[in-house]
């Protein structure tokens, strides 16, 4: 007896229209494609009878889950009865589980729908469908085993601190070893933030000042005032290698000292502690501003007590305090604000500033005046568009027929 042919070369007696599903996890690379799973259902189709009317496909997105747009988008299409058939390669497309699978055959059954499967032959009769559920049951199982067998390889690649599935943070890239490697240009980035945050830079004008310099986050985006708490917690920088309860010291390349930090994660609780943003000795408003002219680090504040109990207020370079490495000298507190002061004073009373602020109010006021203006025609055409929808809706549901329009023409003349 020769064997069972595959379904996609058997003619089936089917006939009318259907739709093709297709699903790629890209995480198992043992699947067929999504090309190729529509290669074999299109050949199927071809073979009995079926016409074509649209394919729906899901790339990389997991069956163990529902939150996939174009199957939600064919189901509701079902509803319609657009379609006779549905023809997938699998019958583990249909679901992120055996239970969710049998659902989802059914919700199509009672809609009308046959599902169809080119690998799998399952005729429509009892014995049919108790061969489709224990199909579904292996496929569940098969699911599952390959889910502990990944889940098994990241934890052994994070006893030997290897970089695992995810993004990488901000200033790493994945070593030729498959461990984690320092990204220069990155690691700069993350270095300067750290320094800037600890000298008391905003986020926010931390966040312009990258995206004037055309520097973006790890995701390819640009920054924002939210971007940065993650990274200023994020222990990779010091070295602590992390995933999944494993936890290994120095097993990542550092790109933070130590001592910066554990100095940040104290900044950022101040910053947290709305009675502790202000400093015992006042407040230093070059912060973030002002830069030391021989090396470029950020100048901080520090104060000291004379011999005579007085409290005295200054400006250190960040790199003198913490590594000692630089010749600039501290500057009083007092004495550099009021210069600044008195040079930006003398900078605005120029008469091309002035024209310069006075222009750019106006612009500012024009701009402001077309915004709203826009936000207002925006808001009125959401209103149309939500009015079409609703007759739209109303059409398809038989609410609203050539009838009523009828009538209400007559009415309204």
């Amino acid at each position: 007896m020769s064997p069972r042919k595959k379904l996609s070369e058997q003619r089936g007696g089917y006939s009318g229209t259907a739709v093709i599903y297709a699903r790629y996890s890209s995480h198992n690379q043992r699947e067929a494609s999504i090309e190729q799973q529509v290669a074999e259902c299109q050949k199927f189709a071809d073979i009995n009878n079926l016409h074509i009317t649209e394919v729906y496909a899901d790339k990389a997105i997991s069956g163990k889950t529902d939150r996939r747009p174009n199957f939600q988008r064919m189901m509701r299409d079902a509803a319609k009865g657009k379609f006779q058939y549905v023809v997938a390669w699998k019958s583990n497309r249909m679901g992120r589980n055996m239970l969710d699978a049998m659902i989802n055959d059914s919700r199509l059954r009672d809609m009308g729908v046959r599902c169809l499967y080119t690998e799998e032959d399952f005729d429509d009769t009892a014995a049919g469908r108790f061969a489709l559920r224990n199909m579904m049951n292996v496929n569940q199982f098969y699911s599952e085993n390959m889910a502990e067998d990944i889940m098994r390889g990241m934890m052994d690649n994070a006893r030997k601190c290897m970089v695992n599935n995810g993004g990488l943070p901000l200033g790493y890239k994945k070593g030729e070893d498959g461990r984690y490697a320092i990204d220069e240009a990155g690691a700069a980035i993350v270095q300067e933030i750290y320094e800037r945050f600890y000298a008391g830079g905003a986020f926010i004008d931390i966040a312009n000042d990258l995206n004037a310099r055309g520097l973006k986050t790890s995701r390819g985006n640009r920054w924002n005032k939210g971007s940065f708490h993650r990274l200023l917690t994020n222990e990779r920088y010091i070295g602590v290698y992390e995933f999944g309860g494993v936890r290994i010291e120095d097993g990542v390349p550092p790109i933070i000292r130590k001592e910066l930090f554990y100095a940040v994660q104290e900044k950022l609780k101040t910053k947290k502690n709305a009675q502790g943003r202000h400093r015992e000795n006042g407040d230093y408003l070059l912060t973030g501003k002002l830069f030391c002219g021989h090396c470029g680090s950020p100048m901080v504040g520090i104060s000291g007590t004379s011999k005579t109990k007085d409290k005295h207020y200054y400006y250190i370079c960040q790199k003198k305090r913490l590594e000692k490495n630089c010749k600039k000298k501290t500057v009083r507190r007092d004495w550099i604000e009021q210069k600044i002061a008195e040079i930006t004073k003398e900078y605005l009373m120029r008469d091309e500033v002035i024209q310069w602020l006075v222009d750019g109010y106006d612009n500012f006021l024009k701009l402001h005046r077309k915004d709203s203006m826009l936000l207002a025609a925006e808001e009125e055409m959401e209103g149309v568009k939500k009015a079409i929808k609703n007759v739209m809706t109303a059409i398809e549901q038989g609410i609203i027929t050539p009838h009523h329009q009828g009538s209400a023409d007559g009415a309204g003349g």
